[in-house]
C-alpha cells in the first residue's frame, strides 16, 4: 500500500509518496510532471550500484530518456566543488526550468541536488527520491537544501521545495545496520519534540522497523506528516519550524568536531543531541530527571549513541564544542538558542541556557 502525505504550500504544494517498490514505478509517478520526456539524475556511487538501473528502466518504460551524474558517497560531497560540478553538468545537459532533476540518494545527495536546482537558471524543478531512512523521514521533505562550509554544517543553502517526493521504503532493506539506526535518530526526534503518543508507539514497536514493512511505513508516514504540518505553518523557519532542530545544535557541533567523517553519522549526532537536550532541560528544572532517563533507556534499547562518550576517538574540549554551536543557524544576536523540553512531546526554543549548565551537561556526557 502506498501512502500519500500532502505538503500544503499553495502554488508550491506537493505530495510525498511512501511505500514499497516506488523506484520501480517512478516513471509513472514522474511522467505527469514532465513537459518533455527527459530527466536528469544525480546520485552517488553506492546508490547507483543498487538502484540507478531500476530507476532508468522505470523511466524508459514510460518513454522518458535520462542521463545520470554519479558523485562520490559521503558527507564531504556536500561541498562547493561537487555543487559546481553538478550545476555545470546540468547546464551541459541543457536542463531547462520546466525540466525535472531527480535527486536519487540519501540526505547528502538530496541537499546538494536541491540546492543545485534552486540556483540553476534561478530555479528548476526537482524530485526527491530518498534512499535512506534519515532522508525519507526528514531531509527530503520541507525544501531545506544546501551544502556545508568549513565553519559549520548547512550554512550555505536555500529554501527550494521539491515537486514530488518518492520514498521507496523497500530500498531501506539495502542499508547497513549502522545507517538504518542512524536514520532512527530523526524518527525518534518527532515523538520527542511534539507527539508523546508516537514516542509511546516507538517504545513498543521501533524494534520492528528493520523487518516489518507495515511498521516501517507507519513510522515514515507519521514522521513525514508531522514535518509537513509544521512546514506548512512555518516554511522558512521563522518560528515553529525551529522545533525540528531538536538535538541538532549539539549534533551539528559534534559533526563539525569529527570532520564530517564516518566517526559520527548525522543521525547519530542527532541521537546524542536529543539525549543532551533532555539532560539540559532536566538540569534547568524544566522537566523531571525521569524524562531524560526514559529517553536514554529507549536510545540504549535501539543501540543508539546518547552521549559524548559514545563518539569514537578524542573530542575537543567543551569551549571548542560550544564555539562550534555558535555557528548554528538558530543563533540570534549572538545568543545560542536550544530546543529544550518540558516533557516528552513538549519541545520549545529557548535562548536562556546558562553556560555553566551547558558545561555541566557536556562534562557529564563525557
Amino acid at each position: 500500500m502506498t501512502r500519500t502525505v500532502h505538503v500544503p504550500l499553495g502554488a508550491r504544494a506537493y505530495d510525498v509518496r511512501i511505500g514499497a517498490d516506488l523506484i520501480a514505478r517512478a516513471g509513472a509517478e514522474i511522467a505527469p510532471l514532465l513537459h518533455r520526456p527527459r530527466a536528469a539524475i544525480i546520485t552517488d556511487e553506492t546508490v547507483a550500484g543498487l538502484h540507478l538501473g531500476t530507476l532508468q528502466t522505470a523511466l524508459r518504460a514510460e518513454g522518458i530518456a535520462s542521463k545520470a551524474l554519479i558523485l562520490p558517497p559521503g558527507e564531504a560531497t556536500k561541498s562547493w566543488p561537487h555543487l559546481t560540478r553538478s550545476v555545470e553538468w546540468l547546464l551541459d545537459q541543457r536542463v531547462e526550468r520546466r525540466d525535472i532533476v531527480i535527486a536519487l540518494g540519501g540526505g547528502v545527495i538530496g541537499d546538494l541536488v536541491g540546492f543545485g536546482a534552486a540556483i540553476l537558471r534561478r530555479g528548476v524543478r526537482f524530485v526527491q527520491m530518498p534512499t535512506t531512512l534519515l532522508a525519507q523521514v526528514d531531509s527530503s521533505v520541507g525544501g531545506k537544501t544546501g551544502i556545508n562550509a568549513r565553519q559549520g554544517k548547512n550554512l550555505i543553502g536555500a529554501f527550494h521545495q521539491p515537486s514530488l517526493v518518492l520514498a521507496d521504503t523497500s530500498v531501506l532493506d539495502t542499508l547497513s545496520e549502522r545507517d538504518f539506526r542512524a536514520g532512527y535518530g530523526e524518527v525518534v526526534k518527532y515523538g520527542l519534540l511534539g507527539d508523546a503518543e508516537f514516542f509511546d508507539w516507538l517504545e513498543a514497536n521501533a524494534h520492528r522497523l528493520r523487518d516489518d514493512i507495515e511498521a516501517r511505513d507507519h513510522a515514515v508516514a507519521h514522521s513525514v506528516a508531522m514535518k509537513a504540518e509544521i512546514v506548512s505553518r512555518d516554511e522558512t523557519e521563522q518560528g515553529e519550524r525551529a522545533l525540528l532542530n531538536l538535538g541538532h545544535t549539539f549534533g551539528h557541533a559534534l559533526e563539525a568536531a569529527t570532520g564530517y567523517s564516518q566517526r559520527l553519522l548525522h543521525g547519530e549526532g542527532v541521537s546524542i543531541g536529543c539525549a543532551l537536550a533532555f539532560e539540559l532541560s532536566a538540569r534547568m528544572g524544566l522537566c523531571p530527571q525521569e524524562t531524560p532517563s526514559r529517553v536514554g533507556a529507549h536510545l540504549a534499547q535501539m543501540q543508539m549513541p546518547a552521549g559524548l562518550r559514545d563518539v569514537p576517538g578524542e573530542l575537543p574540549d567543551d569551549e571548542t564544542l560550544i564555539a562550534l554551536m555558535g555557528q548554528d543557524k538558530k543563533v540570534v544576536d549572538d545568543r545560542l538558542r536550544f530546543v529544550l523540553a518540558r516533557g516528552i512531546g513538549q519541545a520549545f526554543v529557548s535562548d536562556a541556557v546558562k553556560t555553566a549548565d551547558l558545561h555541566a551537561v557536556l562534562s557529564q556526557s563525557r
